[in-house]
């Protein structure tokens, strides 16, 4: 059996914002080519600076990475612009969806492929969209401020694939969102995986339906990468399932809570 790839190596980067606040301390995490890859953990865990990290887009939030690397197929990315990392297949899905309010549907998908200059290749990308989001191509004529926030949300993705992404970084696609829009969605990112081989690094709060889909998993806490493993041997993991998926019984709150439990604190190597 062939072992996948990796697309994308974050090796222990820090991240400080306005000169002065430590928000990433140490975080390593690999994403294996075509995989599915879940950052989880609370609100402040570090999960979208994470992402932000990667694509790029910290400048604008007085953000820097100040220690580490992080590179793409093992070239080094992180003086690269955002724009540049979407010509190279790497596009951000951002937290709170950001569609244009006072255009369509289909105007908010074509400015996604504002990389591409073939007219048959955004017409055959936005024709593949409407394939996997059957709603946004009944919707496609309405103005995004009077759509839902699931097919808002589908819109956001699909805005993304219209770049012809080979991987995308996908914060919260849950937020705000009915339990069956988000497994709806879900699904979709699935069978995008299944079928385009689109590599997905997602950060998620709703650790039980980001479990389901990913196949690895990484659990922060506090900006550092506390635990790690398979999806399968993290929805096993007692822990998890105490601090994460509301199957325990005690009022703890953090993993650092317990003074048996053994982080595996490779921010410290």
């Amino acid at each position: 059996m062939n072992t996948p790839q990796t697309i994308l190596n974050v090796n222990g980067i820090e991240v400080i914002y306005n000169h002065v606040i430590l928000v990433l301390k140490g975080v390593s995490l690999t994403v294996p080519e075509s995989g599915i890859v879940a950052i989880l953990g609370g609100n402040g865990a570090g999960k979208t600076t994470t992402l932000r990290a990667i694509s790029n887009l910290l400048k604008g939030e007085r953000g820097e990475v100040t220690k580490g690397t992080i590179e793409l197929r093992g070239q080094r990315i992180e003086n690269l612009t955002p724009a540049d990392l979407v010509k190279r297949g790497v596009v951000q899905v951002m937290e709170g969806r950001h569609c244009f309010a006072h255009l369509t549907i289909e105007e908010n998908l074509l400015t996604g492929a504002y990389t591409l200059s073939s007219r048959a290749e955004i017409a055959a990308n936005l024709e593949k969209v409407y394939a996997y989001f059957p709603r946004l191509k009944e919707r496609c004529k309405s103005q995004a401020a009077y759509t839902s926030g699931g097919e808002q949300q589908m819109c956001a993705i699909g805005r993304a694939l219209m770049s012809s992404p080979t991987m995308v970084l996908l914060d919260e696609p849950s937020m705000g969102l009915a339990p069956q829009i988000v497994e709806e969605v879900f699904n979709i990112v699935k069978d995008l995986n299944h079928k385009e081989r689109t590599t997905f690094l997602l950060a998620e709060q709703n650790t039980n339906m980001a479990l389901k889909y990913a196949d690895y998993g990484y659990i922060m806490e506090s900006g550092r990468i506390v635990m790690d493993g398979s999806a399968e041997y993290l929805s096993s993991n007692e822990d998890v399932k105490e601090f994460y998926l509301g199957m325990g019984g005690a009022e703890r709150k953090s993993f650092r809570d317990i003074k048996s439990y053994k982080r595996r604190k490779r921010w410290l190597a």
